[in-house]
């Protein structure tokens, strides 16, 4: 589980905006951008290159 705190000091790193947590707590969002990140293992993976479009069909 990500924390509070750490929540609110994150930024989507393409466009430095707001990122909000997936109501399953599977990854991050970037509304803006629409860009998921994946969480894993607890870490929330901030790559860009490995973000998931989620305009792409199958997202």
């Amino acid at each position: 589980m990500i924390s509070k705190e750490l929540l609110e000091i994150l930024a989507c790193p393409r466009c430095k905006g707001p990122i909000e947590l997936k109501s399953d707590e599977s990854g991050l969002v970037c509304e803006k951008c629409r860009l998921l990140y994946e969480i894993i293992d607890d870490i929330p993976v901030m790559l860009i290159d490995k973000a998931i479009n989620l305009d792409e069909p199958g997202a």
